[in-house]
């Protein structure tokens, strides 16, 4: 009895060291978000904003592919460039229609302008 007693605390002792070594999963939830705003806010069309987002979807690769190979804070490093390029797509995109949206005004104005005269 003793004999099963030490072999099922030593199993119990190998499989919470198991756990305690087994790399936790690599959290690309907010890269993942931020990339999918990116795109829905058109960063694609905009040359500046498309430059970062390309960045963004390379660097969630290279985060992926970090990770796969134990290199969780070279990945975890990677991830938040990711993020950071994501976030700087989406910025760069509202500018571009920001920019848009006030020559679009202007043009407006000068238009009623010259109709009231």
């Amino acid at each position: 009895m003793r004999h099963v007693f030490k072999i099922a605390i030593t199993s119990l002792a190998a499989a919470a060291l198991a756990a305690g070594c087994a790399s936790t999963p690599l959290k690309t939830e907010a890269s993942t978000s931020g990339i999918r705003a990116a795109e829905e806010v058109g960063a694609a069309s905009v040359p500046q904003a498309s430059l970062h987002l390309q960045l963004a979807k390379e660097e969630l690769a290279r985060a992926k592919s970090l990770a796969a190979n134990d290199q969780k804070e070279q990945a975890d490093s990677m991830l938040l460039r990711a993020e950071a390029d994501a976030e700087l797509a989406v910025a760069l995109s509202r500018v571009d229609a920001e920019k848009t949206e006030a020559r679009a005004a202007v043009e407006r104005v000068r238009q009623l302008r010259l109709d009231n005269k």
